[in-house]
């Protein structure tokens, strides 16, 4: 990440300059899911059976296992419309993101035109890191039919014996981090425009029984009107409805909520913990219990007070307070989710119909001058070739029954794709 000079030492620039940090941050969860365990076992926490908790956890995966099965047929349809989507249909112009399985590119598509985001992911990567449930399960929720205007979207998924797909809506007006980066907070105006939208984004997602588990400045994108996006689906968990119950270790160190860390069931009410400590950051420039140490802050996250500092209103303040609640049955949108959010005065400006319809002015414009300026995008990764493996020619490969299903086409594009009469 780069430091703009002759601005104070951030949080978020601070992160940006130590790799390592900036790496475990990414989404390289393997060592720090091990640590974590290990400090859930030296803190002695348990966790009491529940008869009552375990009959619905067994009939959510039930439901999922027969979700799965009435989806084949419309996978199997896709499939076949997809049949010629391959990898030389598109120009590869500039990366722009990465990963822990790959990258993410600038593409147009050589036909059509159009400029989308390929996130272009190493089949033996991530069977390597048996991860492949993950990547799945960002498809199947991409595929839900995410028509909404704070969500990234998917036009197209296609696979090689090698590599797998994403063509998704390219967003081009910087990461919220950023944002962040280079301005260390943002006014409150400007962070109840990004909190009220991000709320929006998650309680559409909760509506269809699905978690999104990993709000983080790096996973909120502007687009290049000002509006938020919410990217990368990967730690989604679906079927989990307002109640429901989760044990999964997942989510970066700053932003996991208490029960997670103490390895207790959660539930959809863990992304309004997770809105609380981006607000938090957006207002005062760093996570709400952050610590170089890691065992001290998880220790933070789970006893210490929660320190709101002079400048936020009253109204900020209360829905910190709400929302970076430990107590899951007192935190706000425990109980009727987004709905006690927009009653919150906070929010007492935004007209939520408005903001669905995008009729409300960002208070901030990325001036990006058309689809290929990657000035908002991180020169750490727009200065990187693009890798020959995109073209990934079709060989042999032993992972390519690891994925079946795996292609898509948005109905609007095959639509789009029919020849004129």
């Amino acid at each position: 990440m780069t430091v703009t000079k002759d601005q104070p030492m951030t949080y978020a620039k601070m992160r940006g300059l130590v790799s390592l940090f900036s790496a475990l941050l990414k989404g390289k969860k393997v060592a720090f899911s091990d640590f974590l365990h290990k400090f859930v076992s030296s803190q002695k926490l348990s966790q009491q059976p529940d008869t009552q908790k375990t009959l619905q956890q067994r009939s959510r995966l039930r439901r999922e296992e027969e979700e799965e099965e009435e989806e084949k047929g419309t996978v199997s349809s896709a499939n076949t419309k997809t049949s010629q989507m391959k990898p030389s249909d598109f120009d590869y112009l500039k990366v722009i993101g990465k990963g822990s399985f790959g990258k993410v590119l600038l593409a147009r598509h050589r036909k059509r035109g159009g400029y989308y985001a390929v996130k272009v992911l190493q089949k033996h990567m991530i069977v390597k890191r048996n991860e492949q449930k993950h990547v799945m399960v960002e498809r199947s929720v991409l595929l839900k039919g995410l028509q909404h205007p704070f969500l990234v979207g998917l036009h197209f998924s296609f696979q090689t014996p090698n590599m797998l797909y994403f063509v998704l809506d390219y967003v081009n007006g910087g990461e919220l981090f950023y944002h962040l980066q280079r301005e260390g907070s943002f006014p409150e105006p400007r962070a109840a425009f990004y909190a009220a939208e991000m709320a929006m984004a998650l309680g559409y997602l909760h509506s269809l029984d699905i978690v999104y588990r990993d709000l983080k400045p790096e996973n909120i994108l502007l687009d290049s009107e000002g509006h938020v996006m919410l990217t990368d689906f990967g730690l989604c968990k679906e079927g989990v409805a307002t109640g429901g119950i989760m044990h999964t270790f997942c989510g970066t160190p700053e932003y996991l909520a208490p029960e997670v860390l103490q390895g207790q069931p959660y539930s959809p009410v863990v992304d309004w913990w997770g809105l609380g400590t981006v607000l938090f950051e957006m207002l005062y420039g760093l996570p709400p219990f952050y610590s170089h140490s890691k065992a001290e802050m998880f220790e933070n996250i789970l006893n210490a007070p929660l320190q709101l500092r002079n400048g936020a209103s009253q109204a900020a303040r209360s829905l910190l307070e709400g929302l970076l609640q430990r107590d899951v049955s007192r935190r706000l949108g425990g109980s009727l989710d987004f709905v006690e959010l927009q009653e919150h005065p906070f929010f007492a400006s935004i007209n939520w119909d408005d903001l669905l319809a995008r009729k409300v002015r960002p208070p901030f414009i990325p001036k990006v001058t058309g689809a290929c300026d990657v000035s908002y995008i991180d020169p750490e990764f727009t200065i990187q070739p693009v890798p020959a493996s995109v073209n990934d020619r079709c060989q042999t490969g032993a992972t390519s029954e690891a994925f079946p299903g795996f292609s898509f086409m948005n109905p609007m594009e095959y639509v789009a794709a029919e020849p004129v009469s």
